[in-house]
């Protein structure tokens, strides 16, 4: 029995046409019997159709290519990795300001007055631990 993601691989191979004449047999007599697999086909299919328009059947795979390029640029997440077309920089990213005090571990999370009340805390433990070991 295949896994989750060979099913995925072995469905993106038929999506994209990458599978040899004897493969493609068997992963359509596959596509009859299986259904997890007849399902991981649809669903990239399904995918795969979301990135082309209806009008790009007739285009040719240098053009289909750029259209897909485009879509995934206008992706959110694609703004900074260089695949959309505008030439905009994107403002940079800085804090001016923190907007409160931080709290909890780290390095400023004991200090004042509450800072001082440890410290004294710890001397006078480590001089009764020390008081305790000489006598």
């Amino acid at each position: 029995m295949a896994s989750e993601g060979d099913r995925i691989a072995r469905a993106g191979d038929f999506v994209f046409g990458l599978m040899d004449d004897r493969e493609r047999a068997r992963a359509e007599r596959d596509l009859q019997i299986d259904p997890a697999f007849r399902d991981a086909v649809l669903r990239l299919a399904e995918r795969m159709r979301a990135l082309e328009p209806a009008g790009a059947s007739k285009a040719s795979s240098d053009e289909r290519w750029q259209l897909i390029q485009r879509r995934l640029g206008e992706l959110p997440q694609m703004r900074l990795s260089g695949l959309n077309d505008d030439k905009a920089k994107p403002q940079p990213i800085v804090i001016h300001r923190l907007e409160r005090k931080p709290y909890g571990v780290g390095l400023y999370s004991l200090g004042g007055r509450l800072g001082f009340v440890v410290a004294m805390a710890l001397l006078a433990a480590f001089a009764l631990g020390y008081l305790a070991g000489t006598l």
